[in-house]
């Protein structure tokens, strides 16, 4: 066991960074260079589990769900030595795992945690915190049934910070009441994927006692994951998802997962009030507005399963509200950035001085840092005042008659048309310069410099069609031959043998982790940006409005963001589809698409330089005769649930 350190946690030496002095009144939490330093026992720590009773019966028994919350704190805590609380809820924690390791919880032979999954018990622990792996209502050991994203899943979590704060009960596995007499109130939730959208959600209740969170990769509207703009992603997601985590008797929560298939209404594709249950950016248990945690956002802007516009939309609502923030923009998939190339120490670093400064007041200058740091290449980043890029301008990019793509709008009166049928991203990006009946392609010329796009490209289309309705897609793409982050293929990271170790060990629970490398592919091409909607949601999602057929209407709509450079003497090319087969279960309308050109434009946010404006000269158009690569093969990356 590690000599303890006796130190005073008196409010001024935080604040100041300074080392506390040696106390005579027994061990406290020691800081030393600006950050907790590893003085507690992992070996000896205390590991414990309760069930906090929650103000929802999500599965109708008729009796209040309680949560299984697992405990691990160092020995020393409680009445004399209270510590903040790190935790990790999940729904993950007996089925698919967490980490890219798939690290399901173990129990001992008294129903306590030998190995909680993660590093955050092996580092954090010693540090002095106390971590908390919390099973979601409806999963592992906790009472109900998943309510996917709803109340059950938001207010079974809130009852947890209550329980820290003393507003909740909770009891012992036999029975009697449990209090967190170790808890000094202050909490921080983490986590990936459904985990972070969990720290979302709670944060959004505005519940006291969350100070901070960490959502990478999270959700921040339902609706968002699972449709854009009235296009469908998938169908039947929801109960699919419900049951993928529940590990109990299917016939339990059958009830449950018909009525959230029936509520979700994929019959329409519309946002409705059980969508607004699910919204944490504006919802109706949720609200940006309530937040008052700080948030260290994580995401990757090539993520197609949590999509980044799931992490733009959040982070410009905390921007508007002026919620203390910091943000990491990957150029992964679906990836943790403890798994980031070379960035594993300093993500832990970075997060150890997060949760110092904001659960134990440690004044350690993380605020006063460049908010975003930013990918820019495979092994490249870079740091900026924030995201998207401050110096990032506005450009209106143009197609016109003869395919191509520029500054300047094409003429009066002329158009392009295609049909929406139901293909792959792979067939509209295919034999760019060869006319098809799907799409319709515009390019520009070799770029003279680089360009850099930062944010999120906005459509506007003016069309008429010849039916009520179409799918219409729209996709940003890069058009030249080179090495890119392969995001496609393992969400971008091949996994090493090699390990490396952050934390202390036991036996059943060690510190250490497979480091990975980036995956890196050289092809003609890449889809940078990508956005759909369904025409007759163009001015509401709630209330849709069917086109006149032959009469012209203006759709506009957001791509996904993004972040990426179009390199010099490369092209950059806009194409205009129907229903996208790769990440959409519609069906394809069959309209006939008549895009008006001389009043349709795309607005790309780009990294211009100070006082530097496009000209002609910088986005030459396509003399109309160029072709692309006439097949391509884009691997469709897998949609990991976790």
């Amino acid at each position: 066991m590690p000599q303890l350190r006796a130190a005073l946690i008196v409010t001024t030496l935080v604040i100041m960074g300074a080392t506390p002095a040696h106390a005579a009144d027994g061990p406290a939490i020691t800081v030393e260079q600006d950050r907790t330093q590893p003085v507690f026992s992992y070996a000896d720590a205390i590991r414990e589990h309760v069930y906090v009773e929650s103000e929802i019966d999500s599965d109708g028994d008729g009796r209040l769900d309680r949560v299984r919350v697992d405990i691990i704190r160092p020995k020393e805590s409680g009445p004399g030595l209270k510590v903040p609380t790190i935790i990790d809820e999940s729904p993950y924690y007996d089925n698919s795992g967490r980490g890219n390791e798939s690290e399901r919880k173990v129990y001992d032979a008294n129903g306590n945690l030998a190995k909680f999954p993660l590093f955050y018990d092996n580092y954090f622990v010693p540090r002095g915190y106390a971590v908390l792996d919390v099973d979601m209502i409806g999963t592992t050991k906790s009472d109900g049934c998943p309510d996917v994203g709803g109340r059950g899943d938001v207010l079974g979590g809130k009852a947890v910070i209550d329980w820290l704060n003393g507003r909740a009960p909770a009891y012992h596995a036999d029975g009697t009441p449990a209090f967190a007499d170790w808890s000094t109130g202050k909490a921080a939730m983490i986590g990936k994927s459904y985990d972070g959208t969990l720290a979302n959600a709670v944060a959004a209740t505005g519940v006291p006692g969350l100070e901070t969170i960490v959502p990478i990769s999270a959700i921040s509207s339902w609706y968002r994951y699972q449709r854009s703009n009235g296009v469908i992603y998938n169908y039947n997601y929801m109960s699919y998802l419900a049951r993928a985590v529940d590990t109990d008797p299917a016939a339990k929560c059958a009830a449950v997962r018909t009525r959230l298939d029936a509520d979700a209404d994929d019959r329409t594709g519309d946002y409705n009030a059980f969508w607004a249950e699910r919204d944490y950016v504006n919802g109706t248990v949720g609200d940006v507005s309530k937040v008052r945690a700080s948030v260290f956002a994580v995401h990757t802007v090539n993520d197609l399963n949590v999509k980044p516009d799931h992490f733009s939309t959040w982070w410009e609502a905390l921007a508007d509200r002026n919620v203390p923030r910091k943000v990491w923009v990957g150029q992964y998939q679906h990836v943790d950035p403890f798994d980031f190339e070379g960035r594993r120490d300093l993500w832990v670093d970075t997060l150890h001085r997060w949760f110092d400064h904001w659960l134990l007041g440690v004044r350690n200058g993380i605020m006063d840092e460049p908010r975003a740091d930013v990918q820019v290449g495979p092994t490249s980043w870079i740091t900026q005042r924030d995201w998207p890029a401050p110096a990032a301008s506005t450009t209106f990019l143009r197609p016109a008659a003869n395919g191509s793509l520029g500054l300047s709008p094409g003429k009066n009166g002329e158009t392009a048309t295609f049909t929406d049928v139901r293909q792959s991203e792979d067939a509209m990006v295919a034999d760019i310069g060869t006319a098809k009946p799907g799409r319709a392609a515009f390019t520009t010329g070799e770029l003279p410099r680089d360009l850099r796009l930062s944010g999120t490209p906005v459509v506007d289309l003016r069309v008429a069609l010849d039916k009520p309705t179409a799918n219409l897609t729209a996709l940003l793409v890069d058009f030249g031959e080179d090495t890119r982050i392969d995001w496609r293929r393992g969400q971008g990271i091949t996994t090493l043998t090699r390990e490396s170790c952050h934390g202390e060990s036991t036996a059943a629970d060690d510190a250490c982790y497979r480091e990975v490398v980036t995956n890196v592919a050289t092809r003609p091409l890449e889809i940078v940006a990508r956005g759909w909607i369904d025409a007759q949601n163009r001015d509401s999602l709630t209330d849709p409005s069917p086109l006149t057929p032959g009469t012209y209407a203006q759709v506009k709509w957001k791509t996904l963001p993004q972040d990426y450079t179009f390199k010099k003497g490369h092209r950059l090319g806009l194409v205009i589809a129907g229903t996208d087969s790769t990440y959409s279960s519609e069906t394809a309308t069959g309209a006939k698409v008549t895009v008006d050109l001389h009043k349709s434009r795309v607005r790309v946010p780009l990294v211009l330089g100070v006082g530097h404006s496009l000209t002609d000269g910088d986005v030459p158009k396509d003399t109309g005769t160029w072709h692309g690569p006439r097949q391509i093969d884009l691997p469709v990356p897998e949609n990991h649930l976790y």
